[in-house]
C-alpha cells in the first residue's frame, strides 16, 4: 500500500515588543527566573490586563506579508486549562475571530518546484511560563519570565506531504517574519517555536488520525521528528494497530517522538470572551500607519535583485536569505559600484569568514562601506584579487582601511610594462627548455603549460605583477 503523509504545522512566533502583551514587564531574554513577571502576567486579583498597541501593529504586517485576509474586528478570549507554568489557569488567546485570517505562502523546494502552502490563520497570543527540569534532583522549577510575552501563532492548511516541505515552509515563515521585524527567530531562544501535526493516509482517502509533536526549535529536528512519527504511524497501521490522537515529544537524542498525553479539542479548553478586554476594532487610519514601515519582502526582493543586478536565481536566493544580507549586499554595490564583483566577495570570501567565525553579517567586522574601498581597489588595478584576498584577512583582524594596508604593506600592483617585460625576459631566459616544449605544443597543451611560465612571474613579482599584463607578455614573448 501507498502511504501519504499530510502535514500542518503551527508556528509560535514569539513578537519583538519590549513590553508584554498585556503588561509593561519587560521580554528581554535572559533575566534572572521570576525576575520579569508582574501581577498582570500572575493574574493576580484586582489586576487588569491592557493590549499592547505594538503587538497589533506585528500582526497587521505579518497579514500584509502573505496577503492574508486582516479582521477589522477580533475578540480574545480565555482558553482554560490547568498547568504549573499558567498560574491563572487560563491563557489569553484569540479564538473565532482571530486577527488575521486565510492567506498563503511560496515555497521553493530543492529540486526548484514551487509550491502554494495555505495558512489557515494567525492569532495573537500570550506566552505561558517555562517549566526547568534540569538540576533540581528530581524536581521541577518553574520561571514566569515568559509568561505573558506576546505570540502570533500562525497555523497552516494541512498541505504539507513531506518532511522537506515542512522544513521549507517554516524556513519561509521564518524569513518573512525576520523580514518583517516583528520576531527575531531565535529557535535556541524559544523565539521561534514549531508543532508539527502528522497523519498518514493511503493514497487518495481522506485525513487519518494526527499527532501532534511540540515545541521543535530547529529546522534539523523539525525534519527528522515529522520523518520518524510518519514510519512510527505506518508501521502500526500495518501491524493491524490503530493511531491515536495524541500530543508526542520529539527527543533528538534518541531520535523518536513518545506520547505525553492525550490530544485536546478546542472544547476541552473551554473557550469564552475575555471579560476584561475589549473587542479590538481596526480602522483604515491605523492599518495604514502599521503598514508604513513594511520593508520590501524577500520574493519580490529577489525578483528584483535578479533583474537589477544580473544575479542568477541561486545567487539572488542566497542574498535574499535574510534581510540583513540583502541590505549588506546593497550597500556594497553602492560603495564598489560593481553588482557582479560583489556578489562574488559577498558570497565567496565574507561568507566563508562569516562562517569560520560563527557570526552573522550584522556582527562583520568589516562594514559594507570598508569592503567597497577594497572592492575599488580590485576595479581601478591598485591590486589584483589574489593580493584582495591578503587585504581581506588584515581587515579583518583590525580597524584599517584597504588603502592603508596597502600602502603599509607595500601591495601596489605593478602596472608598469617595462618592468613586468623584464621579469618575463627573466623567467624565459632561465627556463629555455620549458620554452622549446611551450613553441613545440598544439594550442590546447599551450594553455596549460602557460601556468608554470605565469606562476615564475607572479613568484618573482611577490604577487604584486598584474596578471593580465603578464598573461599579455607572456604569450607575445613565448612566441617569439
Amino acid at each position: 500500500m501507498h502511504w501519504e503523509t499530510v502535514i500542518g504545522l503551527e508556528i509560535h512566533a514569539q513578537l519583538a515588543t519590549r513590553s508584554k502583551i498585556f503588561s509593561g514587564a519587560s521580554t528581554a531574554f535572559g533575566a534572572e527566573p521570576n525576575t520579569q513577571a508582574c501581577g498582570v502576567d500572575l493574574g493576580l486579583p484586582g489586576v487588569l490586563p491592557v493590549l499592547n498597541r505594538e503587538a497589533v501593529v506585528m500582526a497587521i504586517r505579518f497579514a500584509a506579508a502573505i496577503g492574508a485576509q486582516l479582521q477589522r474586528r477580533s475578540i480574545f478570549a480565555r482558553k482554560n486549562y490547568f498547568y504549573p507554568d499558567l498560574p491563572k489557569g487560563y491563557q489569553i488567546s484569540q479564538f473565532e475571530l482571530p486577527i488575521v485570517g486565510n492567506g498563503s505562502v511560496e515555497i521553493m523546494l530543492a529540486d526548484g518546484e514551487q509550491r502554494q502552502i495555505g495558512v489557515t490563520r494567525a492569532h495573537l497570543e500570550e506566552d505561558a511560563g517555562k517549566s526547568l527540569h534540569e538540576d533540581f534532583h528530581g524536581l521541577t522549577g518553574i520561571d514566569l519570565n515568559r509568561a505573558g510575552t506576546p505570540l502570533l501563532e500562525i497555523v497552516s492548511e494541512p498541505d504539507m506531504r513531506s518532511a522537506s516541505e515542512a522544513v521549507a515552509y517554516a524556513r519561509k515563515i521564518h524569513q518573512i517574519v525576520r523580514y518583517i521585524g516583528i520576531c527575531d527567530g531565535n529557535m535556541q531562544e524559544g523565539s521561534f517555536r514549531v508543532d508539527a501535526n502528522v497523519s498518514v493516509r493511503p493514497q487518495g482517502e481522506g485525513l487519518g488520525t494526527r499527532a501532534e509533536l511540540k515545541n521543535i526549535n530547529s529546522f534539523r529536528f523539525l525534519e527528522r521528528a515529522i520523518n520518524f512519527e510518519a514510519e512510527r504511524q505506518i508501521d502500526l497501521l500495518e501491524s493491524g494497530g490503530k493511531v491515536v490522537q495524541e500530543t508526542r515529544l520529539y527527543d533528538p537524542d534518541r531520535d523518536e517522538t513518545r506520547s505525553m498525553r492525550s490530544k485536546e479539542e478546542a472544547n476541552d479548553y473551554r473557550y469564552f470572551p475575555d471579560p476584561d478586554l475589549l473587542p479590538v476594532e481596526l480602522d483604515d487610519a491605523f492599518v495604514a500607519a502599521a503598514l508604513a514601515a513594511m520593508p520590501e519582502l524577500p520574493d519580490p526582493r529577489r525578483a528584483r535583485f535578479s533583474e537589477e543586478y544580473a544575479l542568477t536565481q541561486s545567487e539572488a536566493l542566497q542574498l535574499t536569505a535574510s534581510r540583513e544580507l540583502a541590505d549588506y549586499y546593497e550597500a556594497l554595490v553602492r560603495e564598489a559600484g560593481d553588482a557582479r564583483l560583489a556578489v562574488n566577495w559577498v558570497t565567496g570570501e565574507l561568507a566563508a569568514a562569516l562562517n569560520r567565525s560563527g557570526i552573522e553579517v550584522t556582527q562583520s567586522p568589516i562594514s559594507a562601506e570598508r569592503l567597497g574601498g577594497l572592492l575599488r581597489r580590485i576595479s581601478d588595478s591598485t591590486i589584483s584579487g589574489k593580493i584582495a584576498k591578503q587585504v581581506f584577512e588584515s581587515m579583518w583582524g583590525g580597524s584599517d582601511s584597504a588603502e592603508e594596508i596597502i600602502e603599509s604593506q607595500g601591495l601596489r600592483q605593478i602596472t608598469d610594462a617595462d618592468a613586468i617585460e623584464g621579469i618575463v625576459a627573466h623567467v624565459v631566459e632561465a627556463n629555455l627548455q620549458q620554452v622549446e616544449a611551450y613553441r613545440q605544443a598544439d594550442q590546447n597543451r599551450r594553455a596549460k603549460m602557460l601556468g608554470f611560465f605565469v606562476g615564475q612571474v607572479m613568484k618573482l613579482s611577490k604577487g604584486k605583477a598584474n596578471p593580465q599584463q603578464v598573461n599579455e607578455l607572456l604569450r607575445k614573448k613565448l612566441t617569439q
